[in-house]
């Protein structure tokens, strides 16, 4: 069976597997056509040190992305994924393309991966993660934000699993997977919340893991909704496959995923995660 187009909005680094690397590699391989488009081009991640940073004009960005609204192929995209803004300015171009996009094709799935920050605060400047939370998240079908992400959205601190889920319950998607949640004895794990069901997905905590990871999950995410899995059958084998591409990048000292390397696990994972139900 054909599988539909992706349409994925995110960062682009010349170096590294984050942002769009990892997304369109990942989605590519696992049989999606994709169309790319690169919010802000870098030499590298930031976390590698400072770097040139090409951002398109406001108006270039918004006029090539009303070219893809009226493309005479917008109706083969079943999917899309957003990632990193370069700028606020492109969050309400980004909505109208989403928008247009479920208008040819009422039942693609949108994931919006709200890359705005970690533990130590907001990375983008607030503006952005304004236009993110106002313009995106209300059009998503998933979002999948960590935990310091959800925090800022919900604008409220979440410590405990029922405090997170209730803090997702809050926001308009009707889904989300909340990445780097708390479970016992150390690990760390995706904690899935819908309209009727919360689970968590764990898996052992690797210290000071490549970047990435957010990236990859959410592209998974989406790709495993579109083959029909359920949300259990997707969060597992998503959460299995990442960790896999992780622990293999951290056994071998790599400081970036290695997807080219380890592409078995995107389809075939072999690490062991625990899946167990809430409330």
């Amino acid at each position: 069976m054909t599988k539909p187009a992706l349409l994925v909005i995110s960062s682009h680094v010349v170096r590294g597997t984050v942002g769009n690397r990892a997304a369109v590699f990942a989605l590519e391989t696992l049989g999606f056509p994709v169309w790319a488009v690169p919010t802000v081009t870098l030499p590298w991640h930031p976390g590698h040190g400072p770097a040139t940073r090409i951002v398109a004009p406001a108006d270039a960005f918004a006029a090539l992305l009303s070219d893809l609204e009226g493309a005479p192929w917008l109706g083969e995209v079943g999917g899309v994924l957003t990632g990193y803004l370069g700028s606020a300015q492109q969050a309400e171009p980004v909505a109208r393309l989403i928008e247009a996009v479920k208008a040819r094709n009422p039942d693609a799935l949108y994931v919006c991966d709200p890359v705005i920050g970690d533990r130590g605060g907001l990375y983008v400047p607030q503006a952005t993660a304004e236009a993110i939370r106002d313009h995106l998240l209300p059009l998503a079908d998933i979002a999948t934000p960590n935990r310091a992400e959800l925090d800022w959205l919900a604008g409220r601190t979440n410590e405990t699993l029922d405090e997170i889920a209730a803090a997702a319950r809050d926001l308009p998607p009707r889904a989300m997977l909340v990445t780097s949640a708390p479970a016992v004895d150390g690990r760390i794990g995706n904690l899935w919340v819908d309209g009727t069901t919360t689970f968590l997905a764990s898996h052992d905590l690797v210290l000071k893991p490549p970047n990435g990871l957010g990236d990859l999950t959410a592209a998974m995410l989406l790709a495993q909704r579109l083959e029909g899995r359920n949300a259990h059958e997707a969060v597992r084998h998503v959460t299995a496959a990442v960790f896999d591409v992780l622990s293999r990048a951290a056994a071998r000292g790599a400081n970036e995923l290695m997807l080219e390397t380890d592409v078995a696990s995107l389809t075939a994972p072999k690490a062991l995660v625990d899946v167990r139900p809430l409330g």
